[in-house]
């Protein structure tokens, strides 16, 4: 079963997703999600510290952006982050201006 196929038979609040998790990848999948309509919020929990994948997944509509390095200090306040509406990236990276809704 493909992910798109579970969430819309779960409808669920937050979804987590791995940029590297096969074909098609996370930020294809994030993409397809918000194209079909589902309003759940996206969380990254990836191994890719680039500015590039960065920007792709909040332009896939992603919430939330974590390094895998740094999952036991950033996981829980992402999640919460990404309930509250708000974006959170894993530091060092941040959220660039013109992709920063809040700004």
């Amino acid at each position: 079963m493909s992910v798109l196929e579970v969430v819309s038979s779960l409808h669920p609040d937050l979804i987590v997703l791995d940029i590297s998790m096969g074909d098609p990848n996370g930020i294809e999948v994030a993409r397809r999600l918000r194209e079909s309509g589902c309003r759940a919020k996206i969380l990254f929990l990836t191994v890719h510290q680039s500015l590039d994948y960065l920007q792709a997944a909040l332009a896939a509509g992603a919430s939330a952006y974590v390094i895998k390095s740094r999952m036991n200090s950033d996981l829980l306040p992402a999640i919460r982050a990404a309930r509250m509406g708000h974006f959170f990236v894993s530091p060092p990276l941040t959220v660039p201006i013109e992709c920063d809704p809040d700004a």
